[in-house]
């Protein structure tokens, strides 16, 4: 950061950070505790489509990284694309086994960005749910390195705000939450907000 920067009061931006998403286990009991939210065993990684084979090459070692874990119970990894175009890689595993669901996630972002590619990734999702079934997930964003909840109102594009904003204070001690709301994208019909 320059003198200049400094002056006009510009900050760097975090950096991706992947060891992040290994919080996630630590803020699920914080988020049980506090809220009485649960995994629902599903996660997603979101990334731009790139064209070319290199990127066809790493989505493909990417998924089968996956599929190959031996200890999966549920069914293979899912690649999916939603209305705006964009990929989605999606893991499931039983609602107990969130550390591996996060090791699926942080391998996937690992062998794309290890490819070259992390331009192209957006965002990983993990899902839960309450004993009432709101949805709620838990939003990694790449490009700035932190987190930030995601409520969304079953069957319209509306958003539970005062939940989101109770659920980031409650994981403020265990995960890095995004300060900056107008970055808390609404994911519509994310995986694990459907499921």
């Amino acid at each position: 950061m320059g003198f200049l920067d400094i002056l006009l009061g510009r900050s760097k931006p975090a950096a991706p950070d992947l060891d992040q998403l290994f919080g996630l286990p630590s803020a699920a009991v914080t988020l049980q505790a506090a809220a009485g939210f649960t995994p629902t065993g599903t996660g997603a990684v979101c990334f731009a489509s790139a064209e070319g084979a290199a990127f066809a090459e790493a989505h493909r070692e990417a998924q089968a990284l996956l599929d190959a874990d031996t200890g999966r119970t549920g069914p293979p990894v899912e690649v999916g694309r939603d209305e705006y175009g964009y990929s989605w890689l999606v893991s499931r595993r039983t609602p107990e086994d969130l550390p591996a669901l996060v090791s699926d996630l942080h391998a996937v972002n690992s062998a794309l960005e290890g490819s070259g590619f992390g331009p192209q990734l957006l965002c990983s999702v993990v899902g839960f749910r309450d004993s009432g079934q709101r949805r709620l997930g838990l939003v990694y964003l790449y490009k700035r390195g932190s987190f930030y909840p995601l409520c969304t109102l079953p069957g319209q594009h509306k958003r539970d705000n005062s939940l989101e904003f109770q659920v980031a204070a409650q994981l403020e001690n265990d995960l890095r939450i995004e300060k900056d709301k107008t970055r808390w994208f609404p994911l519509w019909d994310a995986p694990g907000l459907i499921d």
